[in-house]
C-alpha cells in the first residue's frame, strides 16, 4: 500500500512527522508537503508561477513551494504513482464547523478526494502540539478500522465510493479520550472584529480577529463531541449545490428565447 501523506503547516511541523511515521506500518509513506506554512490556505492553487519541487530521497519527502492543493495536485498529475490512501496533518489546531471551508490541511484531502484518492484530513484541537503522540496513534486507529471496513466492502462485493473525511482530535492522553464519534460540521458564531494597529511607518494596519464560539454545538456536531473528550469524525462532501432552492429559482430566474 502507498500512503501519500501533506499538510498546511509546512514539511517542517512536528503534526506531519508524527503522522508519518504512525502511517508507516501501513505501507510506503511519501511525504509531500509546502516548503511554509500555508495555513487559512484553503483550495487555492498557484496558477500564475512555476513552483520548486526539492526531494529529500532520505526521507521520501517531496517539499513544494505552493500550497497544500498543490501539493497533492503536483502529486497526482506527474510527481508520483497513485496512491492507495492520502491523509493530511495532523494540523495544530481545530478545522471544525466552517472552519473546514478555510483549511489548508483539510483542502489538501479535499484534492486528493477530487482525483478518486480517499482521503482523511486530521487536526488536533488546540494549538501547540500537546499530546501530539496520542494524536498520532488516534490517526493510526481511524487508518486501521477505515482500511478493515474497506477491505469487509471488498470481500463482500460491494462497490466502493470514495470517500472524504475530517477527523479532529481533542488534545489529551490517550486514555483520558472517551472514544470516536461520527458528526456533522457544527455553526460557529462570526469572527471576533479586527485588530487595528499602526505600522512603524504611520499608517493603519489591520489583523483579523479570532474565531468566534460555536453557535452550534449541540450533540452530533463535531464542536460537541471534542468538547466532551470524544474523536470527532465527519464526513465531507464537495457539493455545493442547495437542492432545496433550484425548484424555486426556477420560477424567476429561467426564461426562454422565442
Amino acid at each position: 500500500m502507498h500512503i501519500l501523506i501533506s499538510n498546511d503547516d509546512g514539511y517542517r511541523a512536528p503534526g506531519i512527522d508524527a503522522l508519518a511515521k504512525a502511517m508507516q506500518r501501513f505501507g510506503t509513506v511519501t511525504v509531500v508537503a509546502p516548503e511554509h506554512n500555508h495555513s487559512g490556505a484553503s483550495n487555492s492553487l498557484s496558477l500564475t508561477r512555476p513552483l520548486t519541487v526539492e526531494h529529500q530521497k532520505d526521507k521520501n519527502l517531496y517539499v513544494i513551494s505552493g500550497t497544500p492543493s498543490d501539493c497533492v495536485h503536483v502529486a497526482l498529475t506527474g510527481l508520483l504513482p497513485r496512491p492507495d490512501l492520502l491523509v493530511t496533518g495532523i494540523n495544530c489546531g481545530a478545522n471544525m464547523g466552517e472552519d473546514t471551508l478555510y483549511s489548508g490541511t483539510v483542502a489538501a484531502a479535499i484534492e486528493g478526494y477530487l482525483f478518486g484518492v480517499d482521503a482523511i484530513a486530521f487536526s488536533q484541537i488546540e494549538k501547540g502540539w500537546a499530546h501530539l503522540d496520542d494524536a498520532a496513534r488516534i490517526a493510526e486507529e481511524v487508518v486501521e478500522r477505515f482500511l478493515k471496513e474497506k477491505e469487509a466492502k471488498k470481500a463482500a462485493g460491494v462497490p466502493h465510493e470514495p470517500m472524504l473525511l475530517s477527523v479532529n482530535i481533542p488534545n489529551k492522553p490517550y486514555d483520558e479520550l472517551k472514544g470516536i464519534r461520527a458528526t456533522r460540521l457544527g455553526r460557529r458564531h462570526y469572527a471576533e472584529n479586527v485588530i487595528r494597529e499602526m505600522s512603524p511607518r504611520g499608517f493603519p494596519i489591520y489583523w483579523l480577529g479570532a474565531a468566534g464560539q460555536p453557535d452550534d454545538a449541540s450533540e452530533g456536531t463535531d464542536f460537541w463531541a471534542t468538547a466532551n473528550d470524544y474523536v470527532s469524525i465527519t464526513p465531507l462532501q464537495i457539493d455545493l449545490t442547495a437542492h432545496h432552492r433550484v425548484e424555486g429559482l426556477k420560477a424567476w430566474a429561467e426564461t426562454q428565447k422565442g
